[in-house]
């Protein structure tokens, strides 16, 4: 197998989407430039007569210097524990394959880093796979798997996370009966996890309800959307897009071929609850509406350096009078689409402050079936430098959704767009 390496702009988190088999959980957000392969040789370091092993990073800036250690002292202490779990551990023989990858979760999370993980084969399917528009079974939900509960970042459009009531913010404390805490999220997301017709029992604590309940959820075969679009009342083009993957910029340059044909009084562009996607994918997005070539953002590496995108010409919409709706669950890739259109002054940001997910993450597809690891590279900047990593974007126009509001089927975030737009074509 080929190893391969991959930028994202991680969703806030790791959001992975709870689906089920190979994207039994779900997806993270923010993404990759795809395309990118690592040179199987990274992989093999060369060893030199001193025993040192030499690690270069071909996907990092060239400015970041190679890196040298002494793997002779460095890792004895390993290998004595290796060498005694295999002679005196009680169950014999053991996994070396589990040991193995035991080994290398445990490296990158001593990093610090909730964003930089290692993840096993069947993780790294579920979590790059609702950027390829696949069919998975599971729940349908995006959860953030890096607190000390497993969060739901939010439901998925008609599927059973979303049927069952399940709402962003939302802490699934105890699955199948069985207390959570204390588990690794991602150990969560496995429990979480299973078979269309299969019954779950997950126990919710949400903000604001006094006990924690039970909630049954039939998992289910579910198609991950990425963008849908409808013509409103008061002739005003609705888009909204779930994430930022693959299939994202064909169906939105679709979508706006179709309604700029009618030529609308304004558009709204809908990134609530959007945990990101590929990096590639957003430059392409904010192009959309962004003239060439203003910056897009700024990627900028922990030793000063920086890489700057810009937009690509021949946008479709770079014109039309925009409104943007974001939320808690805007993030990332959608963080960097909304900063891009916030600082130009192109289009109203209406709805509540954004996740506030600012670092870009580098995915490496590990040889042998071995997995992936995810690490942190570097953080990204609006185009006027804006930091927002942990802070978020504050909209221009704040309205909060209520849950009488979601009770009703209300959206006054929504209804604020159509009143901005339509007052402006008057």
């Amino acid at each position: 197998m080929e190893s391969k390496t991959t930028r994202i702009i991680l969703i806030v988190v790791v959001s992975i989407f709870i689906v089920g088999g190979a994207f039994s959980g779900g997806v993270l957000v923010g993404w990759l430039i795809p395309g990118q392969m690592r040179p199987e040789s990274i992989f093999q370091p060369a060893v030199t007569q001193d025993s040192s092993i030499i690690v270069s990073e071909t996907a990092a800036p060239a400015s970041q210097a190679t890196v040298t250690v002494d793997t002779t002292t460095l890792f004895k202490p390993f290998w004595d524990a290796w060498s005694l779990v295999h002679q005196e551990y009680v169950d014999q023989p053991v996994d070396d394959q589990a040991l193995m990858r035991g080994a290398m979760k445990g490296m990158i999370e001593a990093l610090g880093d909730p964003h930089s993980s290692y993840w096993d084969p069947t993780i790294y399917a579920e979590a790059t796979a609702d950027l390829t528009g696949k069919t998975y079974e599971g729940i349908g939900a995006w959860v953030d798997t890096t607190g000390e509960f497993l969060k739901i970042i939010s439901p998925m459009p008609d599927s059973p996370a979303l049927k069952a009531g399940l709402k962003s913010g939302d802490l699934i404390i105890a699955v199948d009966k069985e207390d959570m805490t204390g588990n690794p999220g991602d150990v969560v997301l496995k429990r979480v996890l299973g078979q269309a017709g299969t019954n779950v029992i997950l126990t919710i604590q949400r903000e604001g309800e006094q006990q924690p309940f039970d909630v049954t959820i039939t998992r289910a075969e579910i198609t991950v959307p990425q963008a849908e679009g409808k013509m409103l009342e008061n002739n005003i083009a609705y888009i909204r897009l779930y994430t930022f993957g693959d299939q994202t910029e064909p169906e939105l340059r679709k979508y706006l071929q179709e309604f700029l044909s009618q030529k609308p009084a304004g558009l709204i562009l809908d990134l609530r609850n959007n945990g990101g996607g590929w990096l590639d994918t957003a430059i392409n997005v904010v192009s959309e509406f962004i003239k060439s070539p203003n910056v897009v953002m700024y990627e900028q590496f922990g030793d000063g350096t920086r890489n700057t995108y810009n937009a690509k010409p021949n946008g479709l919409a770079t014109d039309i009078p925009l409104v943007v709706l974001v939320n808690e669950g805007t993030a990332s890739a959608s963080e960097i689409t909304a900063g891009a259109i916030q600082d130009y002054g192109r289009g109203t940001l209406v709805g509540v402050k954004t996740y506030g997910k600012g670092s870009v993450q580098q995915i490496t597809q590990l040889r042998d079936d071995g997995g992936a690891v995810r690490i942190t590279v570097a953080r990204w900047l609006t185009p006027k430098e804006r930091q927002i990593n942990k802070v978020g974007l504050e909209p221009d126009v704040v309205i909060p959704l209520t849950q009488d509001d979601i009770t009703n089927d209300l959206d006054p975030q929504l209804d604020k767009a159509v009143e901005i737009l339509t007052n402006a074509a008057k």
